[in-house]
């Protein structure tokens, strides 16, 4: 019947009888429109067209006010019908929103939240907008938050509360909303929450309990609305997400490990956490998921450790914890996502610290593991993470020992391939480890540098003028280290490099034309 209307030519007509005066056309009308919107493009398009979501969000805002059981059955049917005609059609909702009809429905919850129907066409409206960027930036204007956390305390029924999660989700996706909304109370909501339905094993608890801890988890990915809940380590939000930690429902050990991680954001919160024994609560929940684990749980945890191992006081502290060795037992995981994170945390507890990073250097099972993890090309986050962590070990160690593992491991190619990778900062990483390996083991490594073709690439790195002046620097003293290897010298010399050193001497940048002095000198003497 939708797509006859249309080509009936009703639609325009349809839409002038929203400007009449008698309530009882009115709302058949908005109701037509709506049965005419619903699923239907060409409706949609007819409608728009004719002018008609113009006039229904005229009406919105000159019924908002009005409280008398005629008015609240237009402003039902007319939300009905601005909900069918934009359902699905981003085009449709931002006309919409350019409209101002956020500001209008924020307040109609508000004055109406005792009417249930128009209460549930708001909600469906708003969720229908709250997916656009440009909405956030309108509902962050409104006192949105204050009349959803409102509604929300109100709601004993699951279906009612859900409906309310569905507009909260992607409203929490904007940090100005988030913290609005802890502002609002939301917080307690959802602690309320965890708290009823934590032990029940019904089908609507279990959906609750998850939905309330992912929210809670979101909104602590805003910097105000995260530090506001931290509260020095003292609130007491903080101390009940710890006690999540070691629960026995998955669920709530996820959101306890990745609330830890999203509190870990700065350094002053990651000090605290660490000196107040977080560390040992996270290694525990580590262990009770090491056969067979939880995934989720394994990635949220080890997320969190990366991130507390970031400030330098933490380092010594977490090692001598046992962390490294806790992480090591997730070695033979097959998860892409476990694997990535395993990497970065033993990177980041490496940093600056020697002894860890020899003892784990000398460690034959994970270097192979690196070297295997290096060739993953289906996972360039593992693959990037392998190859930085295998120069960090060298590194950080300063260790003949170090090298010579990962040399008998076949890592050498991998530093190498890494020196020319797109990010400065990897290149920057392989060129100071393959420089210390010259330095300290060059007749070791000597036969895996000539077959990865190191002298090419270095010959490439010093000839790209795009290349990083501390690119071009730590070429060049790679190539001073590796001339004391004979055939490595008569690669170098065969290959003109006195040429592209002679031109940097002139390089804006002054440490890099210092060094060209210097191994230009050196490569006369040596030649």
């Amino acid at each position: 019947m939708r797509n006859p209307c249309v080509d009936a030519g009703l639609i325009p007509p349809l839409v002038q009888l929203l400007n009449c005066k008698d309530q009882e056309v009115l709302l058949q009308t908005g109701r037509a429109l709506g049965n005419i919107c619903y699923d239907s493009h060409e409706g949609r398009n007819a409608v728009d067209h004719a002018g008609g979501a113009h006039i229904v969000v005229d009406h919105l805002r000159s019924l908002c006010s009005k409280t008398d059981p005629a008015s609240e059955k237009l402003l039902t049917v007319f939300c009905g019908m601005l909900m069918n005609y934009s359902n699905e059609n981003d085009t449709l909702q931002s006309q919409l929103i350019n409209m101002g009809v956020i500001p209008t429905l924020v307040k109609l919850l508000g004055i109406h939240c005792q009417n249930a129907a128009l209460t549930e066409m708001c909600l469906v409206a708003f969720g229908n907008l709250a997916e656009l960027e440009s909405s956030k930036e309108q509902f962050a204007y409104t006192n949105i938050a204050e009349e959803l956390v409102k509604l929300f305390k109100k709601q004993i029924e699951h279906d009612k509360k859900e409906m309310i999660f569905e507009v909260l989700a992607p409203l929490a996706e904007n940090d100005v909303i988030k913290l609005q909304l802890v502002e609002a109370g939301l917080v307690e909501c959802l602690l309320e929450i965890v708290q009823k339905t934590v032990d029940s094993d019904k089908e609507d608890d279990i959906a609750e309990l998850k939905t309330a801890s992912d929210l809670m988890v979101l909104l602590l990915l805003g910097d105000e609305s995260m530090q506001k809940l931290f509260e020095g380590g003292k609130g007491s939000v903080f101390q009940r997400v710890l006690s999540w930690i070691p629960s026995n429902s998955h669920q709530l050990q996820l959101a306890g490990a990745l609330a830890i991680a999203n509190f870990a954001r700065n350094d002053g919160n990651c000090i605290h956490m660490v000196d107040n024994g977080i560390v040992q609560k996270l290694m525990d929940l580590l262990d009770r998921h090491v056969e067979d684990g939880n995934v989720t749980v394994q990635h949220a945890a080890l997320s969190a450790l990366r991130n507390l191992a970031i400030p330098v006081v933490n380092k010594a502290k977490m090692l001598s914890a046992g962390v490294a060795e806790a992480v090591l037992k997730f070695l033979r995981s097959e998860m892409p996502p476990v694997q990535f994170k395993l990497l970065g945390t033993l990177r980041m507890l490496i940093d600056a610290q020697a002894e860890a990073a020899e003892q784990l250097g000398k460690n034959v099972k994970l270097v192979e593991r690196l070297v295997e993890w290096c060739e993953a090309k289906d996972h360039a986050g593992v693959m990037g993470e392998s190859n930085r962590l295998l120069s960090a070990l060298i590194r950080h160690s300063k260790s003949k020992d170090v090298i010579r593992t990962i040399v008998q491991s076949g890592g050498i190619k991998h530093l190498v391939t890494m020196a020319t990778s797109e990010h400065v900062i990897m290149q920057n990483e392989a060129l100071v480890a393959l420089a210390l390996i010259a330095a300290l083991e060059l007749v070791t490594a000597e036969k895996d540098l000539e077959n990865a073709q190191l002298v090419q690439i270095l010959h490439r790195l010093l000839s790209d003028d795009r290349s990083a002046p501390e690119i071009k620097y730590n070429s060049m003293v790679l190539i001073c280290a590796l001339i004391g290897s004979e055939p490595l010298q008569k690669e170098v010399q065969s290959m003109a490099f006195l040429e592209v050193i002679s031109k940097l001497r002139s390089h804006e940048n002054k440490t890099v034309a210092q060094q060209a002095s210097l191994t230009e000198q050196r490569l006369a003497v040596e030649s």
